[in-house]
């Protein structure tokens, strides 16, 4: 099966690089930073969102792309979804796209059958009205009582074991924490002791179920914008060496340095179709989508680290300056590569898999 993208896809992934080009370049991303000295410059404050991206990706159905029609969106499948998050993780946002049209709507159209609230919420999602975060704490899954940019989200999808909860990011207890990459602005929350019924989207199997597929696409929305990422970083570095000259001559041309750029680049050549494949199984029910996904994550995850790795050696002392742009990306990938499960887990997920057969 060929997993290439279809000429529609290609030309909205094209619009899509060219709106977040003019909406979240590298000085909009420091604007995000809480922390303006960390961040290398910018007005600090920042809240983890980039001003005027949202709404723009709204105005072109980004935001309602999985969103079903009847609730104004476009009803189309993590196959249009995910080369768009390519170029999300390409600009570096640190909105929750990922999480709000892809996690949070695939939640909420397994409870939209049963649950009015869940109708509701697709619909504004596709209106671009709000945006959610979803933190898994099921056993199943890889956990995390982390969510990103919480402050400025409207709602927070809770998955624990056995029920789904919608709940409100005022009523949690929230601290900020520090993150490696300040743009997340990055917050821990503690759950609440006791999760009523009128929280509840989902309970028993059907949350199970829900969860499940909502963990596969967090898995692989990071694990597309990890390809972005590692494009976005090698890009520059290649850049970089073109123009960097030592004893006279260009860096770009000695051995060494073609080898790690080479290396880092097939990397991520290689993992690209895991994701295209990935996100095909998900669209289609394929029932190997689980195994699809680990693939992907664990593939992306240790090329966006080689990627970095390359790109912050080749780039020598000025790669470590929080001025440089490199670390805003460099910074992102790290974080991203260990959220919704590592390398590691995610290759112990497909041993299981494969075992189990």
């Amino acid at each position: 099966m060929r997993f290439a993208l279809t000429e529609d896809q290609v030309e909205f992934r094209a619009v899509v690089r060219g709106l977040l080009a003019d909406t979240c370049g590298p000085d909009e991303l420091r604007a995000a930073w809480p922390d303006a000295e960390t961040a290398g410059g910018g007005p600090g404050g920042g809240n983890g969102r980039v001003p005027g991206a949202w709404s723009a990706l709204a105005e072109m159905g980004v935001l309602g792309i999985m969103v079903p029609e009847a609730q104004g969106g476009l009803a189309m499948t993590e196959e249009d979804l995910v080369p768009l998050l390519l170029e999300a993780g390409w600009a570096g946002l640190p909105d929750p796209l990922a999480a709000t049209a892809g996690v949070a709507v695939t939640l909420l159209r397994h409870a939209s059958s049963s649950e009015p609230r869940a109708g509701e919420l697709l619909a504004q999602i596709a209106a671009g009205e709000i945006s959610l975060g979803c933190v898994f704490l099921a056993g199943r899954v890889a956990v995390s009582n982390f969510v990103p940019a919480a402050t400025s989200l409207d709602q927070i999808l809770l998955c624990l074991d056995d029920s789904v909860h919608l709940v409100d990011p005022a009523s949690l207890q929230l601290e900020r924490v520090q993150s490696v990459d300040g743009a997340r602005d990055l917050f821990h929350f503690v759950v609440p002791a006791e999760m009523g019924e009128s929280t509840a989207l989902l309970t028993g199997a059907a949350a199970q179920a829900a969860t499940l597929a909502a963990f596969d696409f967090a898995a692989l929305g990071a694990a597309a914008e990890l390809i972005g990422l590692s494009r976005r970083m090698l890009e520059m570095t290649i850049l970089y060496a073109t123009e960097r000259k030592q004893f006279g001559v260009q860096i770009g041309s000695f051995q060494a340095v073609k080898h790690h750029l080479t290396n880092a680049s097939l990397a991520v050549e290689f993992a690209e179709p895991l994701v295209l494949r990935a996100a095909n199984s998900l669209a289609l029910g394929n029932p190997q989508a689980s195994l699809h996904v680990s693939m992907a994550k664990a593939k992306a995850s240790a090329a966006a680290k080689g990627a970095a790795a390359a790109s912050l050696q080749v780039h020598g002392a000025i790669g470590y300056t929080v001025e440089y742009d490199l670390h805003l990306y460099m910074k992102r990938s790290w974080a991203l590569a260990g959220e919704f499960g590592d390398v590691e887990f995610h290759r112990r997920r497909v041993s299981a898999e494969l075992l189990a057969k």
